[in-house]
């Protein structure tokens, strides 16, 4: 089996075999959440407008979106784990805008298969691959931040059956000055308790397989067998 990283949408235009894509800070983290907390599906839109026409269609839809990783304006709920976690999704659709892993995820054009990837999904993402029986799997970090590269190597070690401490792979994140805005409570919309639950690797026992329909990606939680 082949394993190839890339980063961006370029990364993911070119991807080959079962691609899975990772935003660890917090878009697939978010969906993770959001599945685990009951609701039926995401769907991954590019744009904020999108994501506004598409609720206005669906009844039990609920929005979540950022704007370069800041709230906007008459959308309650960014792109936040923590938001997610106090909301009831029970039964509903979780609409979702980020400025990295939606537009990525659109990007991708291989027909083998699809997965939204985090650390709290990372075990069980692998699992679903190689259930596939992959020729080729592409890991596609959102963006080129230290937690989507950490995220894509232990991802890559679960394919490989071998055990990999995901701790010291985060050190760069720890040491940077996103993390220190975010713990020291400086960035709206991105509570500290954000980054506690991103990094919770294994969370849950589900991966998160995208299809397309109707122009749109949706996203569902299933747990490899």
């Amino acid at each position: 089996m082949e394993i190839a990283h890339a980063v961006g949408v370029e990364g993911a235009r070119n991807a080959r075999g079962v691609v899975v894509v990772i935003d660890v800070l917090r878009s697939f983290t978010v969906s993770a959440y959001a599945l685990a907390g009951g609701a039926r599906e995401c769907v991954l839109v590019s744009t904020v407008d999108e994501a506004r026409l598409l609720a206005d269609k669906m009844p039990d839809a609920i929005v979540c979106a950022e704007q370069n990783a800041l709230p906007i304006p008459g959308i309650a709920i960014s792109n936040s784990p923590t938001q997610i976690k106090q909301t009831d999704l029970s039964g509903k659709t979780l609409i979702q805008r980020s400025t990295a892993g939606t537009p990525v995820m659109a990007a991708v054009r291989s027909e083998k298969g699809m997965f939204a990837g985090s650390l709290v999904v990372a075990g069980a993402t692998a699992q679903a691959c190689l259930l596939r029986r992959p020729s080729a799997v592409t890991l596609v970090a959102s963006a080129d931040f230290p937690e989507d590269h950490a995220c894509a190597r232990y991802i890559e070690a679960a394919l490989r059956g071998v055990d990999l401490d995901i701790d010291p792979l985060l050190k760069p994140l720890r040491q940077s000055e996103r993390y220190r805005k975010v713990m020291a409570g400086e960035w709206p919309g991105f509570p500290a308790t954000d980054i506690e639950l991103a990094l919770a690797t294994d969370r849950f026992d589900f991966a998160m397989p995208t299809t397309r329909r109707d122009g749109l990606i949706g996203v569902r939680a299933v747990k490899p067998r």
